[in-house]
């Protein structure tokens, strides 16, 4: 019962590069490709390229591993010392934590074996610029807008239509990943399946693309909402955006300059904020407010059976949850325009609402912000003095549970960490 990675390889066709891994289970290959375009890695250290591709294949393991979540994986692509080994296996745990609970897997002592050899090489870069990984959502609009000064690229993978209209005429470098059919086949056949940590994959990505277009600030724009768990669950804080931490940020970091390039800047550049908080900043970009588009929903396939509709689904805790934190800022024309409904007339949206506001134990496992952040929402809506049926809900039954709104309130819309990577060359 052991997993295996293989091995990667990679290769220029025309002006883009290729890569390809190699992984096997049972009688099984997986061999998943990811495409950089417009690329030339002529003048790069072919054993730095080695080490970064190495490293990315690693965290695209974690899409093909848990089908069997068998609990020993066998690396013989690279050689990993001792510390690695602890970092990706601490990745491992607290990056799928919602896959094991969701599949219930209580048992979760997975080993990882380094059987390869490799004489990879730290790189470094020597340019200044700053790379941008954009999503298409509210938080990606308004890292772009601190930055817009500074002639930023963007980096965007598989992108859609809205990422293309929200970078616009600025620098973009495209990567386009795929999904081994396989590893469909193997879903609908009930194979475990379930949420990886994809901003983590978006890091390694990320690194590998400072290096070959020699950018030396890689920008995300993960907020501090991110560090709040949904569950807990054996002991243990299951969080759906464990790679969005802090705690990820930080350990990302270090790996990073120890292992892979000594000299980048990888930071949030909303680390600081609450999702409300950005919620007002983004209230008042109204370029972007007919552009954006936070719905995950949106972009799933469902394992390859449907087509991505590419619009808000309103039906979802992360549609309803970005309509809350607008609403006390926008008007309901405003509101209207975006979602196209009325979110907070939709009484089937009420259990949502529960899961958001902490009335029920697990918060949904989506891009979501904190529990008392949502109240805070709910108390600011109420305060503009309209009657829609959640507002009611809020005044019957949250309104009396606590007594001083105006302090919470304060608190949140104040708040501000100094827990952050944020450069002291980008510090207001």
């Amino acid at each position: 019962m052991k997993f295996y990675y293989e091995k990667y390889s990679y290769k220029i066709v025309g002006k883009n590069l290729h890569i390809s891994f190699l992984f096997t289970v049972d009688d099984v290959k997986f061999t998943p490709k990811i495409v950089v375009e417009n690329v030339s890695i002529k003048g790069k250290n072919k054993k730095v390229i080695d080490n970064l591709v190495f490293n990315l294949g690693m965290i695209e393991m974690f899409s093909y591993w848990k089908a069997t979540c068998y609990p020993q994986i066998i690396v013989r692509a690279g050689k990993l010392n001792k510390s690695q080994i602890f970092w990706w296996e601490k990745l491992l745990i607290n990056g799928m934590g919602q896959f094991f609970y969701e599949n219930k897997i209580k048992k979760q002592s997975i080993k990882i074996i380094s059987e390869g050899e490799g004489d990879f090489k730290k790189g470094r870069v020597t340019g200044k610029k700053i790379i941008i990984p954009v999503g298409g959502g509210k938080d990606s609009a308004v890292t772009l807008n601190i930055f817009k000064d500074k002639n930023p690229t963007c980096l965007a993978l598989n992108p859609d239509k809205v990422i293309l209209k929200m970078v616009g005429n600025k620098e973009l470098i495209i990567a386009r990943r795929k999904i081994e059919k396989k590893l469909l086949e193997m879903n609908k056949k009930g194979y475990y399946n379930g949420h990886t940590p994809f901003v983590a994959y978006l890091s390694f990505l990320s690194v590998l693309v400072s290096y070959l277009f020699n950018k030396k600030y890689i920008v995300f724009s993960n907020e501090d909402s991110a560090n709040e768990e949904n569950v807990v669950w054996l002991g243990r804080k299951i969080n759906h955006q464990y790679s969005k931490t802090y705690e990820f940020e930080k350990d990302f970091r270090k790996y990073c300059s120890s292992y892979l390039i000594e000299n980048i800047e990888y930071f949030s550049a909303l680390r600081m904020l609450y999702e409300i908080q950005i919620g007002l900043i983004f209230s008042h970009m109204k370029n972007y407010h007919k552009i954006f588009l936070s719905c995950n929903e949106a972009s799933k396939t469902k394992s390859g059976t449907k087509k991505k509709t590419g619009r808000w689904c309103n039906n979802c805790s992360k549609c309803l949850f970005v309509y809350l934190i607008l609403y006390p800022f926008l008007t309901k024309e405003e509101l209207l325009s975006i979602f196209k409904e009325d979110l907070f007339e939709n009484k089937s949206l009420l259990p949502i609402l529960k899961e958001l506001t902490g009335e029920k134990k697990v918060k949904p496992f989506e891009c979501v912000g904190t529990r008392k952040e949502v109240l805070v929402a709910l108390y600011l809506g109420y305060k503009k003095g309209e009657n829609s049926f959640m507002i009611k809900y809020f005044e019957k039954n949250i309104l009396p549970k606590h007594k001083n709104w105006e302090k919470m309130a304060s608190e949140v819309m104040d708040h501000w960490n100094t827990k952050n990577f944020i450069p002291k060359e980008f510090k207001l």
